[in-house]
């Protein structure tokens, strides 16, 4: 088979590649992970790149390598590094309840170690603790490789139907999770032989992949887990390169579409013990709510989609620098804050949510979502304001930030932009609602909201409330509590008791499957309106 040497710009990197193959594959041998938020079908139209010296845009996921090529890479088409969130809420050890006592026996060394991973869908954060006295040594995170294969858990079930490819999406989250051991290790100038222990949480769909399990029943009714149960596995059948004879333990899950970490969650929040009618909401592609008190928790899933981090949005982004993390209405304009506080080239969810709502604010848009027509504004609006309504496509949009150096309109939000948005908090608020009806309440009724993971500890509280996304009610009820799911997995990770109590925990919460809900598409239809 014939092989081409492609050159890839600005990073002068350069690699020979068999012919037939994608530019994406190209540029994954040399080290570039381009933006396929749509899994490389070419949907999503992010992996655009130019083919020079012609200046010819192809979508890298479908343009096929028949010769030798200088590719150029604009900022847009990468996957940057994102921001991670490492913390949450601070794990301790009860006395008498330390695993250390268990793993000492084993050990040829005084210096036992363990490691809590938390398997996003989106990034893998692994944290290095101390099992002798409990205290963190490092954090280390990185993006889920397993993104190249689509950007939500239904593409990713969907990839694994075939078994040599969940073989593929078990290896790319073993070398990365690795990778995350190697570091903290090279970080606190420990030995891996000197790690016993690790416990691993995440969604069913990345715990099914971690552990090799069968997903494809995950991608239809009733959605039902392989297993919902803990695991316990040695590290070398896993492939984890820690002591050999160290141990792997993988949380409860809930149910189908609610996994281990919200497990984690709920332990990390003693919400099983709260006197308060509790909310847990963690927003992402697959957003998890938990909803209760001592007496009666439910739990549920909301297919938000992957628009809140960036895809399927004109110009969205995950949050990396560059991105618009944040809009405000300031005296005669409006005003952005970017992440790494330099030019934008694209916006982010806590953007997204807070653009939503000054357009509002500012009467753009109204509560069905529709734009305004510019004319009916320019006696209410500021002239800078105005000027920044456009049409593109024939479709009206808002210019957040104008590219002046180039003829193209720069970070925009459209009226197909803010559909997406309101698809994406339906589905969330309706869950919401839905288990509020579980329980008989009504939105004063929750007297605290935990927002958890990295999205829900970005937003403002004001912007989510004006579009609907969370419960009406005072802001002084909302709490942001980091990343509770590594925090319950820390906890698991020291303790014997943690473990018997997660596994109360994910028995106890009731899952409620809300598309079942019989009335479930009317209260959607309602959630979407501003």
């Amino acid at each position: 088979m014939k092989h081409f040497t492609i050159t890839f710009e600005p990073d002068g990197k350069q690699i020979a590649i068999h012919a037939g193959a994608t530019v994406v594959e190209a540029a994954g041998q040399a080290g570039i992970v381009l933006n396929t938020a749509c899994g490389g079908r070419g949907t999503c139209k992010k992996c655009l790149v130019k083919i020079l010296p012609e200046d010819k845009e192809v979508l890298a996921c479908q343009y096929r390598i028949q010769s030798n090529l200088i590719v150029s890479i604009p900022s847009q088409s990468r996957y940057f590094q994102q921001q991670i969130l490492e913390q949450g809420i601070e794990a301790k050890i009860e006395p008498g309840s330390n695993i250390y006592e268990e793993l000492r026996l084993k050990a040829t060394s005084e210096n036992i170690f363990g490691v809590a991973i938390d398997i996003g869908t989106t990034t893998v954060v692994a944290k290095l603790m101390n099992m002798v006295d409990g205290r963190s040594q490092a954090v280390e995170s990185d993006l889920n490789p397993q993104t190249k294969y689509g950007d939500d858990v239904i593409s990713r079930i969907s990839y694994a139907q075939d078994l040599e490819n969940l073989a593929d999406l078990n290896k790319v989250i073993i070398d990365c999770i690795n990778k995350l051991i190697d570091k903290l290790c090279r970080k606190t100038s420990i030995f891996a032989d000197e790690i016993y222990e690790v416990c691993v949480v995440g969604n069913t769909t990345m715990n099914h992949i971690f552990l090799q399990f069968p997903i494809a029943q995950l991608g239809w009714a009733p959605y039902k887990a392989h297993s919902l149960d803990a695991y316990d596995s040695s590290a070398e059948k896993l492939y984890i390169k820690i002591n050999p004879q160290g141990n792997i333990h993988t949380v409860e899950n809930i149910a189908g579409f609610v996994g281990s970490d919200t497990t984690a969650v709920a332990l990390a929040t003693g919400i099983d013990s709260a006197e308060k009618k509790t909310l847990i909401v963690d927003i992402g592609t697959n957003g998890e709510i938990v909803l209760g008190s001592k007496d009666k928790l439910y739990a549920a899933s909301c297919a938000a989609g992957p628009a809140l981090e960036g895809a399927r949005i004109s110009c969205g982004s995950r949050a990396v620098e560059g991105a618009i993390e944040a809009v405000v209405i300031g005296q005669d304009d409006i005003d952005l804050d970017v992440i790494g506080n330099c030019t934008p080239h694209s916006i982010c969810g806590s953007g997204l949510i807070d653009a939503a709502a000054v357009l509002l604010d500012l009467g753009i848009i109204d509560t069905t979502g529709r734009f305004a027509e510019p004319d009916r504004l320019k006696d209410v609006l500021p002239t800078a304001i105005v000027s920044r309504i456009m049409k593109l496509d024939g479709q009206l949009g808002f210019t957040l930030y104008r590219n002046i150096n180039e003829n193209q309109y720069g970070v925009i939000i459209t009226q197909r932009d803010i559909r997406q948005i309101q698809l994406a908090k339906a589905a969330i608020r309706a869950g919401i609602k839905i288990l509020m009806r579980k329980l008989d309440i009504a939105d004063a009724d929750i007297e605290q909201i935990f927002l958890a993971g990295a999205f829900g500890n970005y937003i403002r509280p004001e912007s989510a409330l004006r579009i609907g996304l969370l419960p009406t009610g005072d802001t002084q009820r909302l709490h942001f509590i980091g990343n509770a799911a590594l925090s319950g997995a820390e906890m698991i990770l020291l303790s014997r008791q943690r473990r018997d109590h997660a596994l109360k925990l994910a028995r106890m919460i009731e899952y409620v499957e809300i598309a079942n809900e019989s009335d479930f598409q009317d209260i959607y239809a309602d959630c979407m309106n501003f």
